[in-house]
């Protein structure tokens, strides 16, 4: 269970639906909106994503991990659109018998989702400068904030 949303991600129902009475641990990953990066105040994040994509990546990309790792369930979620500072922009989650196969697999989980998902990130600078952040093929165009000139 995976999913690409343009609306808050309800982190204690993605959670809820992974519960497994033969789990003795869950391991979960929010990554949260932060007000700087390298450097640089951030005021706003905002996501781009080719859904359609992403979502047959991300059920490739949780298979691989249930075949690689001892777990019982699998899920995450991940933002579209204007996130502000604190937001949760990407959710991962993990069951297993025990500890270390959780840790493990969301880890996995985690960095294959951020590597492989075509999804894009634009920084807002509390300056007013916007940037693409590892978005190699996207313009590097210097664009305005979208809370208006700070």
């Amino acid at each position: 269970m995976f999913k690409i949303t343009s609306t808050t991600i309800d982190t204690k129902t993605l959670k809820d639906k992974l519960s497994n009475d033969k789990a003795g641990a869950i391991v979960i990953f929010e990554g949260w909106v932060r007000n700087h990066n390298e450097g640089k105040s951030v005021d706003a994040l905002e996501y781009s994503a080719y859904e359609a994509l992403c979502n047959n990546e991300a059920d490739i990309i949780l298979t691989e991990t249930k075949e690689k790792y001892d777990i019982l369930e699998i899920g995450g979620a991940h933002r579209t659109g204007l996130l502000n500072i604190g937001d949760v922009a990407i959710f991962a989650a993990v069951t297993s018998k025990h500890r270390k196969a959780a840790f493990e697999a969301c880890e996995y989980l985690v960095d294959q989702l951020k590597a492989r998902l075509p999804i894009w990130k634009k920084e807002y600078y509390t300056n007013g400068d916007t940037h693409w952040v590892n978005c190699q093929q996207c313009c590097q165009k210097q664009t305005s904030h979208p809370k208006g000139t700070k």
